[in-house]
């Protein structure tokens, strides 16, 4: 294991800057994980690390070494791309073995090598192929295999760029239940790249939330969940998004729409009454209540999708239209009346403005409350 130092590291391609001084400290044996959207920086800040690519600023040391202008193969980090690069001329044995015959990455009987092999294809689910040649498998058993050689040896750093990407929605949610517990991963501090924020959140240590070649968030779970640093952190968490609206601060509450409906306001929000804002709700925290339609924010609903246990309702509250998720039992149809609750604890504050604002200050949630 070892710990991980990004000091202002920076990487420009011609005009372009993929890595725009990023700096950040990833603990020994953390998963840490990096979301964002194409483009955002992730792989080049990876290939950052594993010295695929020359910086042109800031420092990165690892386990406490400044290794910013060593080579990649005296860092000890191993590397899964998303890309795969598999050894096409070499069976999928032969390509798990092959990190284990580099006399840079140690010696291992032949025995060593069999046994570790027979771990990470069990766990991959792969084992049955190691007698296949790349160009037999499936784009996601290509992808376990890529995985798997970077796995099948032990390095002080495992960096893995999207690796569950290529698989089908049920293998790769198996994966990700699966990835944490491998003993490889478990013990060695990891870099993960995804754009996907449900493999954020539930593999994650840590969570840097990456925007234009920098981290604009970097937080637990919990934290860039509950108290996202900006509006573009909020929108990146969460499926549907955030619903962002403008508002209005007032006395314990804070009012939006032509009617005025109104929310409590967060514990500890410092802003003033009267002070325009833009409010977020999630569509999970809203709360629909079809008993007694005066009993929250009105609203009717005005589009209904189906997505089997839960259904996503648009609805229309004083002209601002809101997501919600809703139960598909509740038998809830276009142009009924309903009536939305939200806790204080579940409404998110932002600077007014167009583009992406920050988070105005508020007090945090309690650990009961975050549960």
């Amino acid at each position: 294991m070892a710990t991980i130092e990004l000091t202002e590291v920076a990487k420009r391609f011609g005009k372009t800057t993929a890595v725009d001084g990023v700096t950040a400290s990833i603990g020994n044996g953390e998963f840490f994980v990096i979301l964002g959207p194409s483009g955002a920086g992730k792989t080049t800040t990876l290939k950052s690390i594993a010295g695929l690519v020359d910086v042109d600023g800031g420092s990165v040391r690892i386990g406490g070494v400044d290794m910013t202008l060593a080579e990649p193969y005296h860092r000890n980090v191993a590397m899964a791309f998303e890309s795969y690069a598999l050894y096409p001329q070499k069976t999928v044995s032969e390509n798990l073995a092959s990190p284990l015959r580099s006399g840079r990455t140690g010696t291992y009987s032949r025995q060593e090598q069999e046994e570790r092999i027979r771990q990470v294809t069990t766990t991959l689910g792969i084992e049955h192929l190691l007698r296949r040649f790349p160009r037999e498998l499936s784009n996601g058993q290509r992808q376990r295999v890529a995985l798997g050689r970077v796995l099948v040896r032990p390095a002080d750093v495992y960096l893995l760029d999207e690796p569950l990407s290529h698989l089908d929605a049920k293998l790769r949610a198996e994966m990700r239940a699966e990835l944490r517990q491998l003993g490889a991963v478990s013990d060695t501090t990891t870099v993960y790249v995804t754009h996907d924020y449900q493999e954020a959140l539930s593999l994650g240590d840590r969570i840097a939330v990456m925007r234009d070649g920098r981290f604009v968030h970097v937080g637990t779970p919990e934290e860039v969940w509950h108290r996202p640093a900006d509006t573009f952190v909020a929108r990146s968490l969460g499926q549907p998004e955030m619903n962002l609206v403008d508002a209005v601060v007032g006395a314990g509450r804070i009012s939006f729409g032509r009617a005025g409906a109104t929310v409590p306001t967060p514990a500890g929000l410092r802003a003033e009454p009267g002070r325009p804002v833009r409010l977020g709700l999630r569509p999970c925290d809203l709360h629909v209540d079809t008993d007694d339609a005066d009993a929250g924010i009105p609203a009717t609903i005005t589009q209904i999708e189906r997505l089997g246990r839960d259904v996503e309702l648009a609805v229309d509250v004083g002209g601002v239209e809101l997501i919600v998720l809703a139960s598909a039992r509740r038998g809830l149809a276009e142009g009924d009346r309903v009536a939305l609750t939200v806790a204080a604890t579940d409404v998110h504050v932002f600077e007014a403005g167009d583009g992406d604002t920050p988070r105005l200050e508020q007090a945090g949630r309690t650990e009961e409350e975050s549960r």
